[in-house]
């Protein structure tokens, strides 16, 4: 049977923000530091360079402390063997294979989370494994994702029926509601924040009033 059916309960929490950092490093602190400034924001994913391990655990811990002093968990994106040697909270892993090999030295003490889970099965799979949460609409490697419409209908399939968080990726701003609409827990947000032309405070602060509107309406 799928893993941890979501019991009768009041109204679930407000959904929240998971912001996803870009892959170039420069003036990454600074920008991170603004965008969590702007607003509540749940976790942080960091990809981390092309770079030897050392270098890679550099990068992250000197994001740590940016995030994690604003209440926010800083995960790795993969590289789960780096997560607490650099100070990170846990991390992402893509897929069923690579988040149960990272499981034991992710846990108990870090997230684990899952995404490029391709069906049903998979996520199902993934929160049976023991997934802290479930990303639904992430890019692949190439860029490509499954149609916004796919992934409203998975996020609203998953938050129908399983207790364990639901991510929806949002690859604009115009994508923050219907999947607060739809049932998920949180809105991953990157491209379309770190691209944005007013800056990245003033887009994060955007995605709020977006994510407060679906509540409300809701």
């Amino acid at each position: 049977m799928a893993s941890r059916e979501r019991p009768a309960e009041p109204r679930r929490p407000a959904a929240r923000l998971y912001l996803v950092a870009p892959q170039d490093p420069a003036g990454l602190t600074d920008r991170l530091a603004a965008a969590l400034a702007a607003a509540d924001i749940a976790a942080v994913l960091l990809p981390l360079p092309e770079a030897d391990e050392r270098a890679r655990i550099g990068h992250a811990k000197a994001l740590a402390a940016t995030v994690q002093n604003k209440g926010a968990a800083l995960l790795l994106d993969g590289h789960a063997d780096l997560a607490a040697r650099s100070g990170a909270d846990g991390a992402h892993l893509g897929g069923v294979e690579a988040l149960t090999a990272a499981l034991p030295t992710l846990k108990p003490a870090c997230i684990a989370g899952c995404g490029r889970l391709a069906t049903r099965h998979d996520a199902m799979l993934a929160g049976e494994a023991g997934a802290d949460y479930v990303m639904f609409g992430e890019p692949d490697t190439t860029g490509r994702r499954p149609s916004f419409d796919a992934v409203v209908e998975r996020v609203t399939w998953w938050a129908g029926l399983f207790e364990i968080p639901c991510v929806g990726f949002a690859a604009s701003l115009d994508e923050v509601r219907p999947l607060v609409a739809a049932g998920a827990d949180f809105v991953a947000v990157g491209n379309c924040i770190f691209a944005d032309e007013r800056g990245d405070a003033a887009a994060v602060a955007d995605a709020v009033r977006r994510l407060a509107v679906a509540e409300t309406v809701a």
